[in-house]
């Protein structure tokens, strides 16, 4: 409707049962529309909704391994390892040492290492493994 004093918009808005609503206050003149504000609430309220729906929440899934782990039970982590990846998820590797083992932390690394190339077609290394107190931990995410 072009540029207008505050009073006739308010007039318009009164003659067509609508509210005047402030678009762009930062505007100079400040934008102002006609509109059902009620219904424009409710679509807004759905577009948010709808918005919500589609975002994918990125859990991430915790694998402890060990550092004599068989070989058995090292696939088969990298099994549950791959599953998690391929639905999304970031997976976190973690090694607990116990007594002795803290002395041969290279070797905790190493199967860290390997892990890591095993589940290199699912997912890459975001944090590389970090030796904290008695325990290392890896987080690996999933490709896109």
């Amino acid at each position: 409707m072009g540029i207008m004093h505050l009073s006739e918009a308010q007039k318009f808005a009164n003659e067509s049962e609508m509210d005047l609503v402030l678009i762009a206050p930062q505007a100079t003149p400040p934008v102002v529309k006609i509109m059902d504000y009620g219904k424009y609430k409710f679509d807004q309220q759905k577009r948010e909704k709808e918005a919500r729906k589609s975002q994918k929440v990125v859990e991430l899934k915790e694998i402890r391994l060990s550092v004599n782990i068989g070989d058995h039970d090292f696939n088969t982590k990298i099994g549950h390892a791959q599953k998690f990846l391929e639905e999304g998820n970031k997976v976190k590797a973690s090694i607990r040492f116990r007594g002795r083992e803290m002395v041969h932390a290279s070797l905790g690394r190493e199967v860290m290492e390997r892990f890591a190339d095993a589940v290199s077609e699912y997912g890459s290394v975001d944090k590389l493994p970090k030796l904290e107190g008695r325990s290392m931990q890896m987080i690996i995410m999933p490709n896109k």
